[in-house]
């Protein structure tokens, strides 16, 4: 997801190697004065299977560590929290797979999807060996920069490249949720860091 696709313009590179001065000089001074017409592109595009596979495993792995935050959360608020995250990932993952389903679309798993699996694996091994307030607090520190990311995702990437007019319209639906799950936990955040 946070590939960068840069274009290096070689060829004046390669020119300056042979030729003659003059033609050099002129060559680079046109490329040089030349308004670049195609912008590298930020991120890589995506197929609309690949983004319905994001937004499931993103909705997946949220709904169960939510669902393994509710036991072991000592804060009654992240406990809250952790109960939105399963109910409102697990609707959100429902409308995903229906909608997957009546256009036709099998999600695929791709790069991001796996790498989102990866991290999740990761947060979830560093929250085991954590109790009381030192889980609420990496939990919530979990929440907010998993939520951020989604929402990056969404804006940069997934919104952008979803050619299907409903899996689109689904994702900018999500999109909202997502901002106000990151604002809850951030509000979270502050206030455990507080504690």
């Amino acid at each position: 997801m946070k590939k960068l696709y840069v274009i290096v313009p070689m060829m004046l590179m390669l020119a300056a190697c042979g030729g003659s001065d003059d033609a050099d000089d002129q060559a680079a001074d046109d490329a040089a004065a030349a308004p670049a017409t195609t912008p590298a592109p930020a991120t890589p595009a995506v197929s609309d299977a690949e983004i319905a596979h994001i937004a499931v495993t993103a909705n997946m792995l949220d709904a169960e560590g939510g669902e393994s935050a509710k036991g072991k959360a000592q804060n009654a608020e992240v406990k809250q929290f952790a109960q939105t995250m399963v109910t409102d990932h697990t609707a959100a993952n429902k409308e995903a797979n229906d909608l997957a389903q009546r256009i036709g679309l099998t999600p695929a798993e791709n790069a991001t999807s796996q790498q989102m699996k990866s991290d999740h694996e990761r947060a979830k091994a560093d929250l085991a060996s954590k109790t009381g307030a030192d889980f609420d607090r990496a939990y919530i520190g979990h929440e907010v920069t998993m939520h951020q990311n989604v929402l990056n995702a969404l804006d940069q990437t997934l919104i952008p490249n979803a050619q299907n007019a409903e899996l689109k319209a689904l994702l900018q639906k999500i999109r909202p949720v997502v901002e106000s799950h990151l604002q809850m936990a951030q509000q979270l955040q502050t206030k455990l860091g507080a504690q």
